[in-house]
């Protein structure tokens, strides 16, 4: 038996200064590397999931409701897509990306990135990415859309198998022998929840730490209640 970490989409659009910006999202960042440096020893495997949007169709829209649409956000290929640079990426041993041609809330949809793909950020903590869907998602700014829509184009089909080749996220824990898993990173009621709940479903024992995430609303008891009562520890 075997326990993993799961860090779920600590990326720049999902923190300050994003497109899709959580609050909480930069410190929280830092907080998870500062856990992880102190307790990656108790874990057996840590990972890492992504939104990695190429075309995501209607999850994306110019005039979101927030609830089934969202603005342009974490795009594959993007500064917006890339973990956030004070999430320390050292113990990270995999990458499962997903969403990239629909929507996509739970770790548990993503696909294996190749080994050789670090993704990871090059800019200061807090400041706006400078390309890419970490602007699209505010200014406006169809120069920044062009970027964004000319990386996704460059990454589709390129970055992550297809088929019988790829490897989603249970398979890669199952064939690690993981029994234990725990969940931190963004947002609590959204990706967190759906990663801990699919992750119940399919077996294993399951708990997330709140103060290790952020979440979008403002009271996010409903989303802790729905999580305890479908089989997840939050502590």
């Amino acid at each position: 038996m075997s326990r993993a970490l799961i860090i779920v989409d600590v990326q720049n659009d999902f923190c300050e200064g994003g497109a899709l910006a959580v609050p909480g999202g930069a410190a929280l960042a830092g907080e998870i590397s500062e856990y992880v440096d102190a307790h990656h020893g108790q874990f057996d495997h840590i990972v890492a999931t992504q939104d990695w949007h190429i075309d995501p169709g209607a999850h994306f829209s110019e005039e979101p409701d927030f609830v089934d649409s969202w603005p342009r956000h974490c795009v594959a290929g993007t500064r917006g897509a890339e973990l956030h640079p004070d999430l320390d990426p050292e113990h990270i041993q995999a990458y499962f990306r997903k969403g990239r041609f629909a929507a996509a809330y739970s770790g548990f949809e993503g696909l294996l990135a190749p080994e050789d793909d670090v993704p990871t950020g090059d800019r200061r903590p807090g400041a706006m990415p400078v390309s890419g869907a970490g602007n699209t998602g505010n200014t406006g700014n169809t120069e920044d859309t062009d970027d964004a829509d000319n990386s996704a184009g460059a990454f589709a089909g390129s970055d992550i198998a297809d088929g019988e080749d790829a490897i989603g996220l249970d398979d890669w824990l199952q064939s690690h022998d993981v029994e234990d898993i725990v969940v931190v990173g963004i947002a609590t009621d959204h990706c967190v929840k759906a990663t801990a709940l699919d992750a119940v479903q399919a077996g294993y024992s399951v708990t997330v730490l709140r103060g290790l995430t952020v979440g979008i609303a403002d009271d996010l008891d409903d989303a802790v209640a729905e999580m305890e009562l479908g089989g997840v520890d939050v502590l």
